[in-house]
């Protein structure tokens, strides 16, 4: 998945409704998530849904390898927060601790684009 020009995506593996759990990871991107709209775009991933599957998939497949998720069934955590395609948080992060790893990952994705553009 790639987010917008100039921006960071995150993204919470989101089972269901009924998982209390997801629902509070995702109420703790949303709650801060007004603070970084024009740096970052938010995506639940809802893995019960064809595309969330898809992506699941992809993210888990990143974490482990084919190897480890098709013939070991080992997967990503749900629910889990992902930054840029990264694993960053396996638990419902601290206020403080999600805004510091957002803060990071714009800050990298700036100085990525800055980079870039002193190459060309």
């Amino acid at each position: 998945m790639r987010p917008a020009k100039g921006k960071i995506i995150i993204e919470v593996m989101f089972k269901a409704d009924y998982c209390l759990i997801c629902q509070y990871m995702d109420e703790a991107v949303r709650e801060i998530l007004s603070k970084y709209s024009s740096s970052a775009e938010y995506h639940r991933v809802d893995i019960m849904k064809d595309e969330g599957k898809k992506r699941f998939l992809e993210l888990s497949v990143a974490l482990f390898g084919e190897n480890d998720v098709y013939k070991k069934m080992r997967i990503a955590p749900i629910p889990s927060l992902f930054i840029n395609g990264q694993l960053c948080f396996e638990t419902i992060p601290p206020q403080p601790m999600l805004e510091k790893a957002i803060e990071e990952a714009i800050s990298e994705h700036v100085q990525g684009n800055d980079n870039e553009k002193s190459e060309n």
